[in-house]
């Protein structure tokens, strides 16, 4: 029997090739290890989104985007978290088992906490409920589907060990294991895609190239990559050249090894490097990039997706909250 992973989806802004490379590549991959579950995480977003035509736009934008990617809704379980009640009774009981304590330790409030102080302002500053008890809720999504792990960056740890504090302190009340205890499935070798600017691509920096751009756009950006003023007669260090990094991500062994040996024999603008780039990018994007046009042609399809993957995970979860309520003596 396979074990049961999870992976929680936060809607928020359009996906770009640093989110496909660097979490939904390899979360696509371990749905071959385990009975993976994977869930819009729409009401985490709703702690910094607050428009709400543009939030519903994002999390049909994400969904699309990861069943464009190569999610099969026939092998694991897709949802929006918000379809699930069962997170929501969990994450009040929980609560009863959480202390303050815990919460003032997670990186998130502490990192609001640490600029207001900065500023000289009030630590708590713009710091709403959701934000403060974002643990409490990450640790229902996770203990609702008794997952074995969740496959998280470094940066992620705290709140898998969050929840495995929790559980823990329910398990221990009640002197039997009501609730499965999950572990961090590190994920070691995340890439970290260089952006336009040659700094880590994100859409806080504004430097991403959009997953799903129409090609003449891709190209467009492509183009605006930021290098050094080295002419087109110059050797250039193919290691040294974010163009290139981007390069071997979409490019064989075969087509790395030609590319970089055009670089060092001078002779090449980065223009024609760029167009390189770009001709690699295309080839692999262009077949997600027209499926994902043909999911978000026909919404009320991809709706019924979501719906159906929720109506999987709803017993699932009831028996966990069923569970809880037994041993608390609610039932």
């Amino acid at each position: 029997m396979k074990k049961i992973s999870l992976t929680g989806i936060k809607p928020t802004g359009e996906l770009h090739i640093g989110n496909y490379f660097g979490a939904i590549k390899q979360a696509l991959e371990l749905a071959k290890e385990y009975d993976a579950r994977y869930f819009i995480a729409d009401y985490h977003a709703l702690n910094s989104l607050k428009d709400p035509a543009e939030l519903q736009s994002t999390i049909r934008h994400v969904a699309a985007g990861w069943l464009a990617a190569g999610l099969n809704p026939e092998e694991v379980i897709f949802y929006r978290q918000s379809s699930i009640p069962e997170v929501f009774e969990l994450t009040t009981m929980l609560m009863a088992f959480t202390s303050k304590g815990l919460m003032n330790r997670a990186h998130a409030y502490k990192a609001m906490v640490d600029v207001n102080n900065s500023k000289g302002e009030d630590p708590d500053a713009g710091v709403n409920i959701g934000l403060f008890t974002y643990p409490v809720l990450m640790a229902a999504d996770i203990i609702l589907f008794d997952s074995d792990v969740v496959p998280v960056g470094h940066d992620q740890k705290q709140h898998i060990e969050m929840a495995q504090d929790i559980a823990q302190s329910v398990n221990a009340n009640y002197g039997r294991d009501v609730l499965k205890i999950p572990q961090a499935a590190i994920q070691e070798n995340v890439a970290v895609i260089p952006g336009l600017d040659g700094r880590k691509m994100s859409k806080s920096y504004g430097n991403t190239i959009p997953l799903f751009a129409p090609e003449k756009t891709l190209r467009k950006i492509i183009m605006r990559i930021v290098t050094n003023s080295q002419s087109v007669e110059e050797p250039k260090d193919p290691e040294a050249c974010q163009v290139f990094k981007l390069y071997k991500l979409f490019a064989s062994e075969q087509e790395q090894n030609e590319l970089a040996a055009r670089y060092r024999a001078g002779g090449m603008g980065w223009g024609e490097a760029k167009e390189e780039l770009f001709q690699k990018t295309n080839r692999l994007l262009t077949p997600m990039r027209e499926h994902y046009d043909a999911i978000m042609s026909d919404i009320p399809a991809l709706d019924k997706i979501l719906e159906m993957g929720a109506a999987k995970a709803r017993p699932i979860a009831a028996a966990t909250v069923n569970r809880f309520r037994k041993a608390a003596g609610i039932d």
